[in-house]
């Protein structure tokens, strides 16, 4: 069933809609009582999803296009220099149970400061202890449908800012085998060999390019780091396709990153958040080291000893000794090159300032833990929170935040991370090189960027597009002359 007809069968839907909860259909005309499914991590607190709309045939189906056999296509999914189109088809019953399960988790829509919903945490400023629920939707690329894929809103403070601001364009994740088992004809359904993917909004970005601009930078020094690419959303919930704006595909790390960038994929990966994510000391907290991948081997070896031996005493006896034992179970020179990247380029909610957005894998390769930056839409900017990292990290406590401090302390390692820094402003955030990636990126979106819709946009005027591109061409200029200073004192 094509776009055109699916829209029109979920019209006739709303027909029949009559049940004690609610009631959706799919495109095949039939009806289905639903109820919420859980989170994309955890099948805790999942709830049973009762499906009357199994009964259709996947005719866009190809091996390449969907089956998992394919393998990523990054040309097709990644590219660079195009502004591609998404569509999501959602029945008027599952948007609004979409929407009904934000009203639980952050309160009201539009309803800034009035504190969160019943699952919403400690009032209007937290973020909730759960992830927005996942319905099936049709996903619409190119002219071909992907089905009953997994969608969801994401995101923590975005989210919850945007939702209580009176903003739908909100981050999506997609998972396109999420409910395979409700519908054995997507049986391991992919969308060019991609299982999961997520949509950013670029948040409180009205240039719309650092979430890209930033991860093109690290990708482009040789760390590991997602793919991205420029897309365009529309939603179609019963009303016909309404333009969501310029979103930021971003390939997940748990889904192909690690299959892509190392020889390897068996290793822990994790997503560290809360106060363990810092490494400070007496943190070492399992909950808090979350799993992406062998959840059930309860074995968190590898985080505790590069916990122990960060903090051993040999950092200030012997110091030789100290960093031979902790680049046994650590890329200390794989850290210190991203560290280099996200100070120069400026990045404050991460490590440094904040206890997430970052992984960290066990390249079974090295048998060592490997960083992988993440989430870099606040990126190229000063920043909150007291600001980004000064060069020298004059900012930064070091009992707060030990990976960078203990590190910067060593004279070894303070050499190896001021080679990376020059590094930086030579090749991957050279001046004239980045402001030529602005103008190239800036005229690839600004047809699309300049009309974005009223509730549906971080801009005021469109003239905040420009303004704001402008901001970062001069922020690099500002960058390389901020790193002159620092090597040259």
């Amino acid at each position: 069933m094509k776009f055109t007809d699916l829209r029109l069968a979920v019209s006739i839907c709303t027909l029949f809609f009559a049940t004690s909860s609610f009631v959706a259909c799919s495109s095949d005309d039939t009806i289905i009582s639903e109820e919420s499914s859980g989170d994309d991590s955890s099948d805790d607190g999942d709830e049973e999803v009762s499906i009357d709309d199994a009964d259709f045939v996947a005719t866009d189906w190809t091996t390449e296009t969907h089956s998992r056999d394919a393998d990523p296509d990054f040309d097709e999914v990644f590219e660079d220099n195009a502004v591609k189109r998404l569509d999501i088809v959602i029945t008027e019953d599952r948007w609004q149970s979409m929407l009904d399960d934000m009203t639980g988790l952050y309160g009201a829509f539009g309803a800034s400061g009035q504190g969160g919903g019943p699952r919403g945490g400690q009032g209007g400023d937290s973020f909730a202890d759960e992830d927005p629920i996942f319905v099936p939707a049709e996903v619409f690329y190119e002219d071909k449908e992907w089905y009953r894929v997994g969608v969801r809103f994401k995101g923590n403070s975005s989210l919850r800012t945007s939702w209580q601001a009176g903003i739908l364009k909100l981050s999506f994740k997609l998972d396109f085998d999420e409910f395979e088992d409700d519908y054995p004809q997507i049986d391991n359904q992919r969308f060019y060999g991609f299982k999961k993917l997520s949509l950013k909004n670029n948040f409180e970005d009205r240039s719309m390019l650092r979430e890209k601009v930033a991860t093109d930078v690290f990708r482009n020094a040789g760390l590991a780091a997602s793919h991205t690419a420029f897309y365009t959303v529309y939603v179609d919930h019963g009303e016909g396709p309404q333009y969501f704006g310029v979103y930021t595909l971003v390939e997940e790390v748990d889904d192909t990153v690690l299959e892509d960038q190392f020889s390897n994929e068996d290793g822990n990966l994790y997503k560290p958040d809360g106060d363990a994510a810092s490494f400070a000391a007496g943190t070492f907290n399992e909950d808090e080291y979350v799993k992406k991948n062998n959840e059930d081997e309860g074995d968190f070896s590898d985080v505790e000893s590069l916990l122990e031996i960060l903090h051993d005493e040999t950092r200030t006896t012997d110091a030789a000794t100290w960093r031979t034992n902790l680049e046994a179970v650590f890329d200390t020179d794989v850290f210190l090159k991203y560290l280099a990247v996200n100070t120069v380029i400026q990045n404050w909610d991460t490590y440094g300032r904040m206890t997430h957005n970052y992984y960290l894998y066990n390249n079974p390769e090295t048998n060592k833990l490997t960083w992988i930056p993440w989430d870099n839409n606040e990126a190229l900017q000063d920043g909150k929170q007291g600001g980004s990292a000064a060069l020298d990290f004059s900012n930064i406590t070091t009992s707060e935040w030990p990976l960078i401090g203990y590190l910067y302390q060593d004279e070894v390692y303070k050499a190896k991370y001021d080679i990376y820094v020059q590094e930086v402003v030579d090749g991957a955030f050279n001046t004239s090189t980045m402001q030529s990636l602005y103008s190239s990126y800036e005229a690839l979106i600004a047809p699309y960027a300049t009309i974005e819709e009223p509730g549906y946009t971080f801009l005021n005027t469109s003239s905040d597009f420009q303004t704001a591109v402008s901001e970062l061409n001069t922020h690099v200029s500002e960058r390389n002359t901020a790193v002159n200073t620092y090597l040259n004192n």
